[in-house]
C-alpha cells in the first residue's frame, strides 16, 4: 500500500507521532511519504492508496495548515481511504466534557473542510513544558494540575499510548488494504 502521512506539530509530539507510524508501516513492507503540511507545497494525492493526516488541537482547534490542506484536497481525500490522528491531552483523560470538546472541534472541522476523515483517532500528547513559553507554560500547568494530580508540572510527561496507537492504525491498515 502506498500511503500519504501528513501532519502538523506546534511542539513536536505530532511529528514524532508521524515518523513513528511511518517507521512502523515501512517495517510492514508499505510504501510512506511523510510531509510536514506546512512545508508539503503541492501533493498530487492520486499517487496513494490512503492518507493519513495529524494534527494536534490547540485553543480549540487544529492547526491551520491541516485546515488549508484538507480544504484544498477534499475531493482526493474523499475518493480514498483516510486516517485523521487528532492529538491533544483531552484524549488523555476521561472527562466526559474533554471528549464532547474534541467531538465537537471535529465536527466544526469537517463543516469548514468540506472533507470527513474515512476514521479518526484521538491520540494523547505529551505535555511539555520545556518547550513552552511563558504563557503557554502558565496555561497548561493549570490544565495538567486538574487534569494529572499526580504530575510533576515541571518536566515533560508524554501521554501517548503507543500500542493503541499502533493497534488502530494497523486495524485501519487491514481494512482498508484490499
Amino acid at each position: 500500500m502506498k500511503l500519504f502521512i501528513g501532519y502538523a506539530s506546534t511542539e513536536g509530539q505530532t511529528q514524532k507521532i508521524a515518523r513513528h507510524l511511518m517507521d512502523r508501516l515501512v517495517g510492514q513492507g508499505h510504501s510512506v511519504e511523510l510531509s510536514a503540511l506546512d512545508q508539503a507545497g503541492p501533493v498530487d494525492l492520486a499517487r496513494f492508496d490512503a492518507a493519513v493526516l495529524g494534527a494536534s488541537v490547540h485553543v480549540g482547534q487544529y492547526q491551520s495548515v491541516l485546515s488549508d490542506f484538507a480544504e484544498t484536497h477534499a475531493d482526493a481525500l474523499a475518493a480514498m481511504p483516510t486516517l485523521l490522528l487528532s492529538v491533544s491531552l483531552a484524549a488523555a483523560g476521561h472527562d466526559a466534557d474533554d471528549w464532547r470538546g474534541l467531538e465537537t472541534i471535529l465536527s466544526d472541522f469537517t463543516q469548514a473542510t468540506g472533507w470527513t476523515p474515512g476514521q479518526v483517532v484521538q491520540v494523547a500528547g505529551a505535555y511539555e513544558p520545556s518547550k513552552y513559553d511563558v504563557f503557554r507554560r502558565f496555561v497548561m500547568r493549570r490544565i495538567i494540575a486538574a487534569k494529572d494530580p499526580e504530575a510533576d508540572l515541571d518536566w515533560d510527561k508524554e501521554y501517548t499510548d503507543w500500542v493503541d496507537l499502533d493497534a488502530q492504525v494497523d486495524s485501519w491498515i487491514v481494512k482498508n488494504a484490499a
